[in-house]
């Protein structure tokens, strides 16, 4: 039986502090008002009261805390413990669907931060960018993604200025594409092979994904250059956002490997949350270990050496894994990403990728395999270096 207890804290006091290990818990304010502040420059300051949570992300996530939660009031919450979730989902499904809405909103928000601090550039939601989309990876010579994209644009587009552009050209590269899934199908499953796109940043679309097989890659084109957003593996979720608010898709999806995606639409994700109360936890962790990483990843942006932003970004993608040192040996790590991918993950323009590469490769703690992939001879050093970076903010 699901017992909760409440824990009161006085006004002045800490909560959560920046930096510590998260515990086993978050708390769910009952009474009362808090303040939360992160050490990074400019950043806002929230205020919360009855009903918001604080502390779900690091729980969730297994990661140390991200923000300082302080009282503002006298203050009595409900804390949760993480293996109690489940408990919580199966008595109270609308707890649950706020936590899930919240993330989701807030993801879209951390988005648009990331857009334009990272990549300098501002969202937008406007189809004229799915034929942006076409163009470059029409350019850069692939062809599957281009044409899917194209067929998005004319779906959404079908009488602008550039349809005509569009339908050409779709024609013209639909002989040698293997792209599939133009359309939403009724399928449970789906097999997307290497360099399909699943779906395109601004696409309209309902349907959130979770790998089975293979690996997807989370793309922006930004300023006719791709960014990596991320690359995710079996288990991992993804298009929630577009399903949890209806809107746009943020960011493009490609199969990284080729991959079987299993399909869940707005009627099976409604079964799910009141029927399978495990997959909606997952889907929680899985929130809150992106939120957390685009919380990291706000500090990356503001690193300016271009070489050290990555040394930076190859310790995420450590601790993302919750790797730990091995406090008597190095531990070596062979990463599938090479130095382009991560290059592309921190948003640094193309046509400075070949110094900056040269430079990463020649100063950083890094060494490149024969398949031009990323090898790492001593983890901790990475993450020692990335650590001292990020404290010169």
């Amino acid at each position: 039986m699901l017992q909760l207890s409440f824990v009161n804290f006085k006004s002045g006091s800490y909560i959560l502090v920046e930096g510590k290990p998260c515990g086993d818990k978050f708390f769910i304010i009952r009474t009362g008002t808090v303040r939360c502040i992160r050490e990074r420059a400019n950043s806002a300051v929230v205020n919360l009261g009855p009903g918001d949570f604080i502390g779900v992300v690091p729980c969730m996530s297994g990661q140390n805390q991200f923000e300082s939660v302080i009282a503002t009031t006298d203050v009595v919450a409900i804390a949760v413990r993480r293996n109690q979730y489940s408990e919580l989902i199966q008595q109270n499904t609308p707890v649950a669907m706020k936590i899930i809405r919240t993330f989701a909103n807030k993801m879209r928000t951390m988005n648009e931060k990331l857009t334009q601090l990272a990549l300098r550039n501002s969202t937008t939601t406007s189809p004229s960018q799915i034929f942006l989309v076409a163009k470059y990876y029409d350019a850069t010579n692939c062809v599957d993604p281009a044409i899917y994209s194209y067929y998005q644009y004319l779906k959404a587009c079908p009488t602008s200025p550039q349809a005509e552009i569009a339908k050409k050209r779709f024609v013209a590269l639909k002989p040698s594409s293997k792209a599939v899934y133009f359309e939403p199908t009724q399928e449970l499953v789906r097999s997307y092979p290497k360099g399909t796109m699943i779906f395109a940043e601004c696409q309209s679309g309902q349907d959130m994904f979770i790998i089975q097989e293979g690996q997807v890659k989370i793309t922006k084109v930004v300023d006719n250059n791709e960014v990596i957003l991320a690359v995710l593996k079996k288990g991992d979720f993804f298009g929630e956002m577009a399903l949890l608010e209806d809107k746009p898709r943020s960011a493009s999806a490609i199969a990284f490997e080729s991959c079987k995606l299993m399909v869940i639409n707005r009627k099976n994700f409604d079964q799910m949350v009141s029927t399978q109360p495990q997959l909606v936890a997952r889907l929680t962790t899985t929130l809150s270990d992106r939120l957390w990483a685009m919380e990291r990843q706000l500090d990356n942006a503001s690193i300016q050496n271009p070489v050290n932003k990555m040394v930076d970004m190859l310790a995420l993608q450590l601790e993302k894994e919750k790797f730990v040192p091995n406090p008597t040996s190095k531990t070596p790590r062979q990463f599938d990403l090479t130095p382009q991918d991560l290059a592309n993950m921190c948003g640094i323009p193309h046509d400075d990728q070949g110094n900056v590469i040269q430079q990463f490769l020649e100063n950083a703690p890094v060494r490149q395999t024969e398949n031009n992939k990323i090898l790492v001879p001593d983890c901790a050093e990475v993450l020692k270096s990335a650590a001292f970076y990020r404290k010169q903010l």
